[in-house]
């Protein structure tokens, strides 16, 4: 895999049926990727695929040793859901992340310092079920590192925040891939944010993901976005 921490082969990406054909994409440790495209394009069922939260309709995907186990994935979803009648600390819901990628005495210092990652330390007590918005996303991303990923997956990980929120959740991912080279993978509709961080950009239209190199590809993803797809 020549380094690689996930590629896909021409993967087929869908549930029951395929949304997605021949996506070929590589994931490297400390790159950046941004999946852009419109509502209902297939962007978070990519993600599902890569993380293994749903099995691909056809093609490959590998992933390198080091995650093959799937111990050093991480996957963030949009929002964070409790049952009202089972309250749980920002604590517990962190530790949550670690069951069957830790030894328990080793939990302690990895939530500490997913929470410290995140500065949400203060909260550690708090009801996570009470939590902002920005402060839920915040918990999220923490639960997901406390596994220690080397690829972390993140599903609109800003959708919703405020602009300045939004820049400094950006700032502190992009810190994480810079400090520990981890590989970040968003599904995001900001452009704004992916100019800012992107190292690589995947566009999803009509069926079919262009991959590569950020600075390559920002014309197509204006007009991807934009809701034409003629550019892919």
């Amino acid at each position: 895999m020549n380094g690689a921490l996930l590629v896909t082969r021409e993967l087929e990406v869908g549930r029951g049926r395929p949304l997605l054909r021949q996506v070929s994409l590589s994931f490297a440790p400390g790159e950046c990727w941004f999946v852009l495209g419109p509502n209902g394009a297939g962007k978070t069922t990519l993600l599902a695929t890569l993380f293994g939260l749903q099995p691909p309709c056809g093609g490959r995907l590998d992933l390198a040793p080091a995650i093959n186990n799937r111990s050093g994935l991480g996957f963030v979803p949009q929002e964070l859901r409790f049952q009202p009648s089972l309250p749980m600390t920002v604590t517990e819901f962190v530790e949550l992340g670690l069951e069957g990628a830790a030894d328990r005495r080793d939990r302690g210092p990895r939530v500490l310092a997913a929470l410290r990652a995140m500065h949400i330390e203060p909260l550690a007590a708090r009801d996570a079920g009470a939590l902002s918005l920005g402060q839920r996303r915040r918990v999220l991303v923490a639960r997901a590192l406390a596994r220690r990923p080397l690829l972390l997956v993140l599903d609109e990980p800003t959708a919703n925040l405020d602009p300045q929120s939004a820049s400094r959740l950006g700032h502190d991912l992009e810190r994480l891939r810079a400090d520990r080279g981890t590989c970040l993978v968003h599904a995001s509709h900001d452009l704004e944010l992916a100019r800012r961080h992107a190292t690589h950009v995947a566009l999803v239209a009509d069926g079919r993901v262009v991959g590569g190199p950020a600075a390559t590809l920002w014309a197509r993803a204006d007009a991807c976005l934009g809701g034409g797809s003629e550019a892919l």
